[in-house]
């Protein structure tokens, strides 16, 4: 199996709407537009991951067949975000005569990323070509598309995936990709993706590189991210007042496991809410860590602010 040059989020992309994985209420609404060949300009709204690409994609292909990519102009806003993009590219596209269709479709990623007078820019060019051209924008923050674009397209607000999508999706890839998966690897996978579908897919090629069995060892290793079941066991014996129980556990996930201060300090708040506490000494340990974790972005010794974290954790069981 030859994972180097295989990208797998664009081999198992969905190609239609109704194979979006998780987005139902979305891709309801889309398939109606489909059907009566009457799209409007749309905004594509939610966090990355969760399938807004993949559905401007998908609404090409089912109008167009396999004419599509003649039909279709996709631009990354935060590689093009200046006005001239929106004055050369993207006119000279929009004014051409459609193939195969009534109008063509121009799909501008992260257009959140636009620069306010290209965004104004684009507000005219929607309104002069909309008889031969359709505009999908993608944003992962709606409230920085200005109020008259948003104003001209139909919004679809596409949700976080949740757990049993993701670990479903990643089981079909598996499957396809003759892999063995640990459970307890595939709840790491999500937990690591934040809800992000393409960044779990990647995590678990990443980890097929290293053998076709999947294991919670071998995703924790390509991923450099803290190991939660020790970073919980730590914060427990901090919690308890065993300070140097829990200095030594940072230590191994230091100098051991080669985990960098950031993703530690960044593993802590995590299971801060998962371990067993009153709410006000959560609220403690929250504030605290906020200020360990600016410190480490200033430039301080890293164990030092760590082990200084661990120490006021543990005079928490004092107070």
């Amino acid at each position: 199996m030859d994972v180097e040059h295989d990208i797998w989020t664009e081999k198992y992309r969905p190609k239609r709407l109704a194979d979006v994985v998780g987005q139902e209420h979305v891709t309801k609404r889309l398939e109606a537009f489909i059907k009566t060949r009457s799209l409007p300009h749309c905004l594509f709204a939610g966090p990355a991951g969760s399938g807004k690409s993949t559905a401007s994609m998908c609404i090409a292909t089912e109008l167009y067949g396999g004419a599509w990519r003649g039909n279709f102009l996709e631009l990354n806003a935060s590689d093009e975000r200046g006005i001239d993009t929106v004055r050369n590219k993207i006119k000279d596209f929009a004014r051409t005569v459609p193939l195969n269709g009534t109008f063509k479709i121009i799909f501008l990623d992260e257009a959140d990323a636009l620069t306010k007078d290209a965004q104004h820019a684009l507000r005219r060019t929607m309104e002069r070509y909309s008889a031969t051209c359709r505009f999908i924008l993608s944003a992962n923050y709606s409230s920085r598309i200005i109020p008259p674009i948003q104003s001209r397209t139909a919004v679809f607000r596409f949700a976080p995936l949740k757990e049993q999508d993701i670990v479903d999706a990643l089981r079909a890839v598996a499957r396809q990709e003759k892999l063995t998966t640990e459970e307890k690897a595939l709840a790491t996978i999500f937990t690591l993706s934040d809800g992000d579908l393409r960044k779990a897919i990647n995590i678990l090629q990443a980890a097929a590189i290293i053998g076709t069995a999947v294991t919670n060892e071998s995703v924790l290793s390509v991923t450099s991210r803290a190991d939660p079941d020790a970073t919980k066991k730590m914060l427990e014996r901090a919690l308890a007042g065993d300070f140097a129980a829990a200095r030594e556990t940072l230590r191994t996930l230091l100098y051991e496991r080669g985990n960098a201060p950031e993703d530690i300090i960044k593993e802590i708040y995590s299971q801060c809410f998962t371990v067993k506490t009153e709410d006000r000494t959560k609220l403690v340990l929250l504030t605290t860590i906020g200020d360990y974790e600016f410190r480490l972005t200033e430039g301080s010794n890293p164990l030092l602010q760590l082990e200084a974290l661990l120490a006021q954790i543990c005079l928490l069981k004092q107070t």
